[in-house]
């Protein structure tokens, strides 16, 4: 299927504007207001499991560890899941074009499910870090099918705003992940099983809630396409992806020039190469058609995707070791204090919805939306151990509203560049993109601060000795 584009469809979406149709409307007429608003919840519900999931294991990971007499494994928590879910976002969305995404989003809520509830029982690091990846399968659906459903569901004004909703769970879990975890570890029993183990387990109920609340309002009607699936393409996909994953997570304890650091970057090289000549080969029963990258506004939102993944993810991952390392905060009170953040995106992004649903214009928001976000990573580079908590709430916020402006139009202007039967697995590759440069971004942030704030440390304390006030506070420390 090629995409059939006219000359007023490109010159609107160059000009950021909606096409015609897409004016205020209204949700379908077989659609009621209370039954779009279960099935709202219940996507929301999914995304906030699986997002939840990135950031509720890191607190609880040291207790984890010990307990499972594990501890130098713990990183592989994270990498695990990460790697999984990654990797099979794309496979969900061209899944969900052919089969349905109802019924493709419903089998990975149970993947998920199915995931959580073993990892709770698991009995060892290595059992619990392999079912790890069960959970990452399920969570790579719940990632991207809520998007594209609710794109089935509405027009492009109205979708605007209700996805500005749904993509404010991410902030929301990166707050209460953190304190979560670490209150269900610091837990020795809850109803007679270890603390830690409700990390996992509490997903069971919630999900069972989504999974219900979906099954029984969720229907979209759908002609199955006749094309076979790419499993070639997911096999190369997978890879490419997992050594360059696996190392971005790995290569700080590794070493970036260690000879398992370099066979990673090589197996991934290799496998990128195959894959894009698979996807040439397959054409459009591709798993990613390379014809979406002849679409120049799919190319720019790609690249955009990366690169706000990147920055975005990788700020927020050194955000908590300030304020915990140079602030003295506990690890509860770092992910509290993360809260503007969540609020600046949640702002952003609902903004940014409710003035594409009345105008029609996109364009705007990821230009003012950048320029927040360079705003704030610039004051957020100017912290010092002086600077008041005040003013990082400020600097948070400001870069909070641009990303909530970014991501919202980001997944919105790709939705409508590409035709109707692709939007599932064009909506999944700008999530895919997104999970990519997250994962980059945090492992060059981390990689710089790691090689860098012992010598700070060291120099610091050298210079501290010599000051009159750091003798008499070693003779008299009261």
């Amino acid at each position: 299927m090629t995409e059939a584009t006219t000359a007023p469809q490109r010159l609107r979406r160059a000009a950021g504007k909606m096409p015609p149709d897409a004016g205020p409307g209204q949700l379908p007429a077989s659609l009621t207001r209370r039954r779009f608003g279960a099935i709202l919840a219940g996507l929301m519900l999914g995304m906030f499991l699986s997002a939840l999931d990135q950031t509720i294991v890191v607190a609880a990971a040291r207790t984890i560890g010990d307990d499972l007499n594990g501890l130098s494994q713990q990183a592989w928590l994270t990498t695990a899941y990460l790697v999984a879910s990654t990797i099979s976002t794309p496979i969900y969305g061209r899944l969900g074009d052919l089969y349905g995404p109802r019924r493709v989003l419903l089998v990975s809520v149970g993947i998920f499910l199915a995931g959580s509830a073993a990892c709770s029982g698991a009995t060892s690091m290595t059992m619990l870090a392999g079912l790890r990846v069960v959970q990452g399968l399920g969570a790579g659906g719940l990632f991207s099918l809520p998007l594209a459903i609710l794109a089935r569901l509405t027009n492009p004004r109205e979708r605007a705003k209700y996805q500005s909703y749904t993509l404010s769970v991410f902030g929301i879990s990166s707050v209460i992940g953190p304190v979560l975890g670490g209150f269900l570890a610091g837990a020795d029993r809850i109803l007679g099983i270890r603390g830690w183990r409700w990390v996992f387990l509490i997903n069971v109920p919630i999900g069972l809630v989504a999974f219900a609340v979906l099954a029984v309002f969720l229907h979209l009607p759908h002609r199955r396409r006749p094309e076979r699936i790419d499993v070639l393409g997911a096999v190369l996909l997978t890879i490419s992806l997992v050594p360059l994953l696996t190392v971005l997570q790995q290569g700080r304890d590794w070493g970036w020039g260690s000879t398992r650091s370099i066979a990673c970057y090589a197996a991934s090289a290799v496998g990128l190469l195959l894959f894009v000549a698979s996807q040439h080969r397959a054409g459009d029963q591709a798993l990613m058609p390379l014809r979406f990258f002849r679409n120049p506004t799919f190319s720019l939102l790609s690249a955009a995707a990366v690169s706000t993944g990147m920055g975005t993810f990788g700020g927020l991952a050194v955000l908590p070791l300030y304020l915990q390392i140079v602030q003295g905060r506990t690890p509860g009170q770092a992910g509290l204090l993360a809260l503007p953040l969540t609020i600046g995106l949640m702002t952003g992004s609902i903004v940014s919805g409710r003035q594409i649903a009345r105008t029609g214009r996109y364009k705007i928001f990821p230009i003012v939306g950048t320029a927040l976000m360079i705003v704030g990573m610039s004051l957020l580079w100017t912290l010092d151990v002086d600077t008041p908590l005040w003013w990082t709430e400020i600097y948070t916020t400001v870069f909070g509203l641009g990303l909530g402006a970014v991501i919202q139009t980001l997944t919105l202007a790709v939705q409508t560049a590409v035709p109707p039967p692709d939007i599932g697995v064009a909506t999944a590759s700008v999530v895919f993109n997104r999970q990519v440069g997250a994962t980059i971004g945090t492992a060059v942030f981390l990689s710089i601060l790691f090689s860098t704030v012992g010598a700070n440390i060291g120099t610091a304390f050298v210079e501290a000795a010599r000051t009159t006030s750091f003798r008499q506070a070693l003779h008299d420390p009261a």
